[in-house]
């Protein structure tokens, strides 16, 4: 009976609270007596209780947004920029051991960096090279977690807010190119148009009776409703040509 007791009070006591489960994406961080001991893969494991401690720690890729940051452009123009980081943690340990917090470090990092890259960029920049900011910010960033054990996969910016008195000068702007290209193509149009017309007249003259004919064939037209009045001038080898006729 004691020592069924005895056992009972082991397993309570000592082997069931230092029984730990590890998912597939997490790693577990040993430390015994406050000193680093070992690193944990997933599956079933058991640590000494009240002498060991286990942190775990999610491997997978993660993605963290860059809250909105007030950012000055090269050519002084105030925007607000945020931006999404995805990062992952490759070595656990440092992620524990090297500092605190490793996703607020990551976060408050990438901050900076996002106000620093575009605030050297005019804003025709920013909103054209987004891709190429995008590249400096991560290896910023990343240069700086390494020491952290953390992995910046990809930093890509999301919304650039403009300030309203500078939307209504870009909307400006765009119209005026639209009529621009606009009234371009319509004298191009035009231009069509005259030359055709032209080319017409040409083969006209060129061809004898060709312009008489062409005559006949828009009186023909414009005589259809007898209500019209409509005045004729003839050309001078129309209006001769009738007029042997009609001797």
């Amino acid at each position: 009976m004691v020592f069924l007791f005895i056992l009972l009070a082991v397993l309570v006591f000592i082997i069931i609270p230092g029984i730990r489960i590890i998912n597939q994406y997490e790693r577990g961080v040993v430390l015994r007596l406050g000193k680093f001991s070992r690193m944990l893969s997933p599956g079933f494991r058991v640590i000494i209780p009240y002498i060991d401690h286990m942190t775990k720690v999610d491997v997978r890729t993660t993605p963290m947004d860059i809250p909105k940051q007030e950012v000055i452009t090269r050519d002084n123009v105030t925007v607000n920029v945020d931006a999404i980081v995805y990062f992952r943690v490759i070595d656990a340990a440092k992620a524990v051991l090297e500092t605190t917090n490793y996703a607020y470090a990551t976060s408050t990092f990438a901050q900076t960096a996002l106000r620093d890259v575009t605030g050297n960029f005019d804003l025709d920049e920013i909103l054209s090279k987004r891709d190429e900011i995008s590249a400096q910010i991560r290896e910023i960033v990343d240069n700086q977690t390494d020491k952290w054990g953390i992995d910046i996969e990809n930093v890509k910016l999301q919304n650039i807010e403009l300030p309203a008195d500078m939307k209504r000068a870009m909307a400006k702007q765009a119209e005026a190119e639209r009529e621009r290209r606009a009234a371009i193509i319509s004298a191009e149009g035009e231009k069509s148009a005259a030359a055709a017309v032209a080319e017409a007249a040409s083969m006209l003259a060129r061809t004898p009776g060709g312009l008489n004919i062409r005559t006949l064939q828009t009186l023909e037209k414009i005589s259809t409703d007898p209500s019209q009045k409509t005045v004729i001038l003839l050309p001078n080898d129309l209006a001769d040509g009738l007029a042997k006729f009609a001797r």
